[in-house]
């Protein structure tokens, strides 16, 4: 409590003192009335309500003059001599009202302010009584209206009031000091406490688990943030619920609550319906916990595990794709051998046996066939077991620029086809395998040409971004279009839309991309064209673990 406090609440007291002393001064006066024109009593007791309106007026600004409380506390010492004065002065029974006003100092100014009230209050008395012997008091004030006692009977009555005024001061200053001493301990706990809890709310409510709290019959008393976001339930409506409720327990978990004081722990996982529509997967553990009541409880903590388990199934079957892709790879490497030799064995006799046109047409059929077949293992063979990376520094715009060349030669390309390029003046550098890139660059442009049968433009646009932290390759043509609900299935292997290829070339593509650590986007309109854009990072090297796999997989086949 600050000084304006302490003073605001010893005028209030001293105003419902001065009234009582007005109210028995009324009653006496009634009673007995004195011989003065204006009673002192209520002379003394005028001046106190009028210094309480002086005091009011000053509370504002008495922590910037810290001794105006001590004005006020000297003028109560002064205004309890003037009534001890009227009592008799020596003679007043009331000359242990001196203490009041030091004990007031105590609360206010403390030990140091105690103390000098006290020798303030001290000095006032010895005045008093002084004045009393040398006959000098004002008749107004008691002078010469009582009997006064012997001098060594004063003398002793002074000194004990006078040890008694600074005994009060230091007994009072010393409890003071104590209370203040105690509240400002009692308040840096107090700020500690509320700092801990603020804390304590801060980490609960920034846990990403579910954290929910319950009694021993089950009714949730704290539900968290991360519990409220998990499961859509606002804590509002969560507090006071049952816990199996709201958490949506199985039946068996339920059962295996029940028993959670011998069990220690309960694990569980289930599937669980959230107020916004979603079935979540959620992995959740309960134990019991003591309640400051002192009574048993139930903490729960749980997690959304859906992302997790699904990627936990995709990983299942990507082992699982990948073996069969290993044993594919590995049967597609053993046909070639038999094949390549069926289609040699018929080309010799293709040229050596007479054969009549309907049968040379035939041996033409397995021929094309054979080398379609062939072709098919080799593209399948590239996208499994893709080739060991070389990566070297080379400039992007001047490998799409001589692609580019080689586009316009090929047979893909119709003299109705247009074919610009657009790369920066500077070179554009990147770290890769460059087979590869030639090979993402050929595998895309080409579906452009071929998604535009009777002629178009194919733009192909190399650019970097501000901080040249990665490289885009960008490929728009005006071909036929991809609708949307296959837009998610072109990578996929034998996917492929044209009746000339074997359907893997954009998944090795995607492949590649993966192994660099970019990400392919695909937009287009049917009709209108379609749009790919490569984003690859500058520095990015392929993956160590599937160059290995690769390396180890070509040596094998080996």
């Amino acid at each position: 409590m600050d000084l304006r406090s302490r003073l605001a609440t010893l005028i209030a007291v001293r105003a419902v003192v001065s009234t009582a002393l007005l109210g028995s001064a009324i009653l006496i006066q009634v009673s007995r009335p004195g011989a003065f024109p204006v009673d002192p009593f209520f002379f003394l007791i005028g001046v106190t309500y009028a210094l309480t309106l002086v005091y009011l007026a000053t509370l504002r600004v008495v922590d910037r003059w810290p001794w105006l409380a001590d004005a006020q506390l000297a003028a109560d010492a002064l205004l309890v001599s003037g009534f001890i004065g009227l009592t008799g002065g020596i003679a007043s029974f009331f000359s242990s009202l001196y203490v009041l006003p030091i004990i007031a100092a105590s609360m206010i100014r403390f030990r140091r302010g105690a103390l000098q009230l006290a020798v303030v209050t001290a000095g006032l008395y010895l005045a008093l009584v002084g004045a009393q012997y040398l006959h000098v008091l004002p008749v107004w004030l008691g002078g010469g209206s009582y009997e006064l006692p012997p001098r060594q009977f004063a003398q002793y009555t002074i000194a004990i009031n006078v040890f008694g005024f600074v005994a009060v001061a230091l007994l009072a200053g010393s409890l003071a000091e104590r209370l203040r001493s105690a509240d400002a301990r009692l308040e840096r706990v107090a700020h500690e406490i509320q700092d801990l809890r603020a804390f304590n709310e801060y980490v609960i409510d920034g846990l990403l688990s579910g954290l929910v709290t319950a009694d021993a019959d089950g009714r949730i008393l704290t539900f968290n943030r991360a519990a409220a976001a998990i499961t859509g339930v606002t804590a509002d409506y969560a507090i006071g619920q049952d816990a199996s409720e709201v958490l949506q327990l199985p039946a068996e978990s339920r059962t295996r609550l029940r028993t959670l004081a011998q069990t220690r722990t309960l694990r569980a996982e289930f599937e669980y319906h959230a107020a916004d529509g979603r079935l979540l997967d959620i992995g959740l553990m309960a134990t019991m916990i003591a309640l400051p009541n002192g009574r048993s409880g139930y903490l729960f903590t749980f997690q959304d595990v859906t992302e997790l388990r699904r990627l936990e199934r995709s990983a299942r079957l990507q082992q699982r794709l990948a073996a069969v892709g290993e044993m594919a790879a590995g049967i597609a490497h053993e046909i070639r051998n038999p094949l390549a030799a069926i289609s040699g064995s018929m080309q010799v006799l293709r040229h050596e046996l007479p054969l009549s046109d309907e049968q040379a047409q035939l041996m033409d059929i397995v021929l094309k066939e054979s080398e379609r077949l062939n072709d098919t293992i080799r593209s399948f063979l590239a996208y499994a077991r893709p080739q060991k990376f070389s990566v070297v520094r080379l400039d992007l715009g001047k490998i799409v620029q001589d692609t580019a060349v080689l586009l316009r030669n090929s047979s893909e390309a119709r003299p109705t086809h247009v074919i610009d390029v657009q790369v920066p003046p500077r070179p554009v550098w990147f770290d890769a395998d460059e087979n590869q890139i030639r090979q993402i660059v050929w595998n895309i442009a080409s579906n452009g040409l071929r998604a535009m049968p009777d002629g178009g433009r194919l733009a192909l646009v190399v650019e970097g971004t501000a901080a040249q932290d990665e490289v885009v390759l960008s490929m728009q043509d005006e071909g036929r279009g991809i609708p949307a609900d296959e837009l998610d299935t072109i990578f996929q292997p034998f996917r492929g839309s044209f009746e000339k290829g074997t359907g893997l070339g954009l998944a090795i593509v995607h492949r590649t991309v993966s192994d660099y650590g970019g990400a392919i986007e695909v937009s287009s309109t049917v009709g209108a064209g379609t749009t790919v854009r490569v984003r690859l990072p500058v520095r990015a090297a392929p993956a160590p673990a599937r160059v290995a796999a690769d390396g180890a997989a070509k040596g094998a086949s080996s």
